[in-house]
């Protein structure tokens, strides 16, 4: 199942790569509304994460890390581009660029990552999930910002907020519609 550079995957191979491409951006969702069963469904019972000041079981980790982006910061984006995945029948090891930015309390600041995700998913039952995930650091900065979603301009525009708070969850809830 691994193809070479250049040459088309197999209409098997882009459903794999489209189901690993899924987990990845639920796991970005599952950070940023602070959902750790979101998180956990990403991930296999025993999966393993590197974060660097967290290194263990997965699971745990989903419910920590939602509690620390909570207490830590008003909103979190993460945005994921560069996916190189290598498949290998029921594993893949997949590259991922990830831009985070963490906006911290009061507004003022915002704190941005800039990294990858180095991820060895398995499939199982014909459903890929993360076993191991290492985070790797490229660049990360703080910066001041002009907090704008009160203005004038974007006064009556939606916000986006952590958990149920989130347009997210009525949106899913009412069927699609606001």
């Amino acid at each position: 199942m691994n193809t070479k550079a250049g040459n088309p995957p197999s209409p098997g191979e882009m459903s794999d790569r489209q189901a690993i491409a899924d987990i990845l951006h639920r796991h970005c969702r599952g950070l940023d509304r602070a959902d750790s069963a979101a998180l956990q469904s990403c991930y296999w019972p025993e999966a393993e994460v590197d974060y660097g000041n967290y290194v263990g079981p997965a699971q745990d980790f989903a419910g920590l890390v939602v509690a620390a982006l909570q207490d830590n910061y008003e909103l979190t984006r993460h945005a994921l581009s560069n996916m190189l995945i290598d498949l290998q029948a029921s594993r893949a090891h997949c590259e991922t660029y990830v831009n985070a930015d963490h906006l911290l309390p009061g507004a003022a600041l915002e704190m941005c990552f800039g990294g990858r995700y180095l991820d060895l998913l398995e499939k199982r039952e014909g459903a890929w999930r993360i076993l191991h995930r290492r985070v790797v650091m490229d660049w990360a900065k703080t910066r001041e910002i002009e907090d704008l979603r009160g203005s004038e301009a974007f006064a009556a525009m939606a916000k986006g907020a952590h958990g149920a708070a989130d347009p997210l969850d009525n949106f899913l809830s009412n069927g699609g519609t606001a």
